[in-house]
This record gives C-alpha cells, sequence and structure tokens, in this order.
C-alpha cells in the first residue's frame, strides 16, 4: 500500500464561501491526490428567535437554499473531475448542530442525495441505502455549542474524526494550536482523548475547513491515507477502516504498527504487543511521543536522535549520518514571502543543482486566508486562482511559480515554499533564479544556518533558504515490546512534531479482547 494525500473538508462559493468550484478543484489537484468540497447544507438547531441573530440566520439560510439550487450542477462538477489513477475526489455537505456538533457526509456515490435531517444519525439512517460517513469536525468547541457530543457518537456512522483544521487542534486542551475563532474555546469534554477514553474507536483526519476554494492549504490540515491505489474504491476502503493519520501541512510520511497491523486496525489483545513506528519528515524532528490509552508510553526527543547520530551512535555516520565526509541526503525548504502589499504577490523559481542532485520536491502552497466570510468580502470566483504549480522536476533542477501575501499578524504566516530533498554534500551548490534574480549557497554553508535575501529595500518581499537538515534529523525508527495489559481494550498511537511546529497525529491501532 502507499501513502496519499488529500482534504475533505473544504469551502468555496457553492454555498457562503469563495472562489468558484472549478478553481478549487484545480487548486487541489496541484497538492493533493485526492479531496472533498464541502457545502454547508443545513442548521437543523439554529437559533432563530434570538433577534441579535438575525443576520447570522438569514446569511446561513440563503446559503442553504444556494446549494440546494445548485446540488445537481455540483454532484456533475465533482464527479467529472474524478480520474482514478490520477486525481479522487468525493461528494459531500455539510450539517451544523449546536446539540450533536458540525458534521460533513462524504460518498463515493456520485448519486448522493441531498438531504434534511434533525440529527446526523437522523440523515445516516434516511442515506442508508448509499456509501456514506458522518465526519464529526471542530470538535473540541464548548458541548452544546457546536462541539463534540460522544453519548450520540457511532462508530459505525462516524469512522473518522477531525482532529485538526484551521479551527485548530482538538486531540486535548493542552495540545498546539488552540481554538482562537468568535465561536469559543477548546472545551476537555470535546476532545479527541475524552472520546477515546470512553471507548470510542475512530480515525484521525485533518482538513482545512477554508472558505475560498483553496482545499490543501499549507498549515491549515491535511490527511494522509494508506491505500492499495489512487482510485476512489480503495481510497473509501481506506477512510471506512481507519488507515489513516492528521498532519497540519507538511507531508510527514509515518508507518505504524501494532503486532503487524497497521494504524487504525482493531486486533485481538495479545500478551506481547510489538510496537514499531517509522518517520520521515519534512524538517528536524523535535519530538515523537507514542501513547498508551492516551498517555504517554514512549518520549523520543530531536536533540537525542541528533546527539547520537553525532556520537555515532545510530548508524557510525558521524556529523552527517551518511559517511564521514558530509555526502549524503538532505532536506532544504526555499520559502517566498513578507514584504506589505494586500494584493497577492506572484513568484518564479528555478533551482539548478551542481555537485549533486535533486530526489524529491513537496509543495507548501496556500490559498488566501479565509475561515468565516464576511459581507464586506464581496464575491470573487477568482479570489483564490492563483497559478500555484510545480512546472518541472528532473535530478538537476526543478521550476515552480506560486504567490505569498502579507503575513496578517506576526504569529500566522502567509509564505509559500517548496521543500528539496538533494543528495549531495558540503561541496554541493544550489542556483537559485527567484523573480529574475539569481542566487548561489553552498550546501556546506546552509548546513551552518539559514540564508536570506530580500528582493529589495526595507519592507520588500524576501526569500529564505532554511538551514539545511541532514536525513538522519528528519528520519526515525523504532521498534518496542509491552507486555503490560492494562485492560483488555488497551490502544496505542503516535505524535510527530518537527522543530517547524509541524505536526502528524497517527490514528491508534486498537486492541480487543473479544475479537
Amino acid at each position: 500500500m502507499s501513502i496519499y494525500w488529500g482534504d475533505l473538508h473544504n469551502h468555496c462559493n457553492i454555498t457562503y464561501g469563495y472562489g468558484s468550484l472549478d478553481n478549487a478543484l484545480e487548486a487541489a489537484r496541484g497538492q493533493l491526490d485526492f479531496c472533498a468540497v464541502i457545502g454547508h447544507a443545513m442548521w437543523p438547531d439554529i437559533p432563530k428567535s434570538r433577534k441579535e441573530w438575525e443576520y447570522e440566520v438569514n446569511y446561513h439560510l440563503e446559503g442553504f437554499r444556494k446549494l440546494r439550487e445548485g446540488w445537481d450542477r455540483v454532484q456533475r462538477t465533482v464527479s467529472e473531475a474524478n480520474v482514478d489513477g490520477k486525481f479522487v475526489t468525493f461528494q459531500g455537505y455539510e450539517m451544523h448542530s449546536l446539540k450533536y456538533g458540525d458534521h460533513h457526509f462524504l460518498s463515493p456515490d456520485d448519486k448522493m442525495p441531498l438531504l434534511e435531517a434533525e440529527s446526523p444519525g437522523a440523515l445516516m439512517e434516511m442515506l442508508a441505502a448509499y456509501p456514506v460517513m458522518a465526519v464529526p469536525h471542530h470538535i473540541g468547541y464548548p458541548p452544546g455549542q457546536r462541539g463534540a457530543n460522544w453519548d450520540s457518537f457511532r462508530e459505525a456512522n462516524s469512522p473518522l474524526v477531525e482532529v485538526y483544521s484551521k479551527h485548530g487542534c482538538s486531540m486535548s486542551d493542552e495540545s498546539a494550536y488552540p481554538f482562537l475563532h468568535t465561536m469559543g474555546p477548546r472545551d476537555s469534554r470535546s476532545t479527541v482523548f475524552h472520546g477515546l477514553r470512553q471507548g470510542k474507536r475512530f480515525g484521525f483526519v485533518a482538513s482545512t475547513d477554508h472558505h475560498a476554494g483553496y482545499p490543501g492549504s499549507y498549515g491549515d490540515g491535511r490527511l494522509a491515507v494508506l491505500a492499495t491505489a489512487k482510485t476512489r474504491t480503495a481510497i473509501w476502503d481506506a477512510l471506512m477502516n481507519r488507515r489513516v493519520y492528521a498532519v497540519t501541512g507538511d507531508k510527514i510520511v509515518c508507518g505504524f504498527q501494532v503486532n503487524g497491523a497497521d494504524f487504525g486496525s482493531i486486533i485481538q489483545d495479545a500478551p506481547l504487543r510489538r510496537i514499531s513506528l517509522s518517520v520521515r519528515g519534512c524538517d528536524r524532528l523535535d519530538k515523537i511521543v507514542v501513547y498508551k490509552n492516551t498517555h504517554p508510553w514512549k518520549v523520543i526527543c530531536g536533540e537525542e536522535l541528533e546527539m547520537a547520530v553525532q556520537d555515532g551512535g545510530l548508524d557510525g555516520g558521524g556529523m552527517f549520518g551518511a559517511d564521514r565526509s558530509g555526502v549524503g541526503t538532505y532536506k532544504v525548504r526555499v520559502e517566498l514571502g513578507w514584504g506589505k502589499p494586500a494584493e497577492a504577490f506572484a513568484w518564479q523559481g528555478r533551482l539548478a543543482i551542481d555537485g549533486g542532485s535533486i530526489v524529491s520536491a513537496e509543495t507548501c502552497f496556500r490559498g488566501r486566508s479565509v475561515l468565516a466570510p464576511t459581507p464586506e468580502m464581496g464575491d470573487d470566483d477568482n479570489m483564490n486562482k492563483l497559478d500555484q504549480r510545480l512546472h518541472s522536476l528532473s535530478e538537476a533542477e526543478a521550476e515552480w511559480t506560486c504567490a505569498s501575501f502579507k503575513n496578517p499578524t506576526t504569529l500566522h504566516p502567509a509564505t509559500a515554499a517548496v521543500i528539496f530533498e538533494l543528495a549531495g554534500g558540503t561541496g554541493t551548490r544550489l542556483r537559485l533564479t527567484i523573480n529574475g534574480r539569481d542566487i548561489a549557497v553552498g550546501l556546506g554553508e546552509l548546513l551552518e544556518g539559514s540564508r536570506s535575501y530580500p528582493m529589495g529595500d526595507l519592507l520588500s518581499e524576501t526569500v529564505l533558504v532554511h538551514k539545511a537538515v541532514p536525513e538522519c534529523a528528519y528520519t526515525f525508527a523504532g521498534e518496542w515490546e509491552d507486555r503490560e495489559r492494562l485492560s483488555g481494550n488497551d490502544f496505542y498511537h503516535a505524535e510527530v512534531r518537527q522543530v517547524n511546529g509541524q505536526y502528524a497525529w497517527i490514528t491508534p491501532v486498537y486492541l480487543d479482547e473479544a475479537l
């Protein structure tokens, strides 16, 4: 099986949101293997009686009407975009609920009807003739205020739970990325850890919840699936069987097994549990935690990994982990942005390598960030019609175009980047041409630290070539044994954090004494 990347929860102007459906699908093709573009469809318990809510009520009802009237066109467009082996799409729409929490409903069936119900469970019963799942999202909000309702949660209806999006991280009330939206803060009773401790079983996914037609927008949430092929049937099978994990943005490739069973599996309890974890990240690994029943069981710090490699303790490879001459594999992130213009800034980039080769490239492109649409933004089909793509890639060179925006705050980036995996040594030279400017820098220099190149005077856009990361610092493999049986239904999951704040949350392997 292979890892494929997707976004199953994002929005555009098919309801209240911005950017056309066609542009959203085009953006998704550029960075993802699969996606679902979701329309807002209903809110059964919307507080209509509150006078101060008059605008919000009308705003939502108008969006629901827009989706109903355009549903046939939306279904047709999504269906036509699905090409097995190249790019996979799913149908879907969303229900808000104060009592039950928000859910989006997904299906591989292009005939999935748009129906209305009073609860997620009731809607699933009405859709019983179709393959459908209900995915709870932004679950961390307070109970009764669109947070998770674990009492009504049904594993058969919801094999997946969205644990991260633009709203924040719902793993626990101590996780990174707190909820800061006007809807409120996190409440521990609504979190993933609370549901797991109640014995619920589900897979972890992330998606953007982006409202301006840019699925997979970097940093807002993506999910990985472990599937046999890039087809609707294979990816749907992976989703239904919880072979998934969540990432914030970087495509951190993970493997996690208990007694040979992959993440998401439910297996027979055993007196001896063999746990294995492999990670191939996109930046220096900062911390890895393997959890048992939501409590830390094994903790690996990045500094310990680096010290072990420097001492020759992991592979005898000395400082660079490959050989003592420094020849090996490295990751270098080329990031573009900053400046002050309010509109998108267009970039053209080219990288050529002397004395080495390009192994791979990963794009980290964002759309204009929109979580909650506002009336003053207007309605622009092309809000995020951005020419962001990797045009060519070979061992010798790569070319790309992308766009960046003014960072909205000093804590929220709106930059664009490409992560290059390079084979070479301290004598390897990178030759960059960015918007016509030539930049040359050695890999040996980048191992010492990053280099920035302003494109003009103070407050101008800037190119940042990040510190090079040797392979030993962004990869990990570990195996352990556990003979301590806490219950007949123990479970293990893992969390990976990089130094750049990018995370992966890996779905548990669940043990069951009743099997």
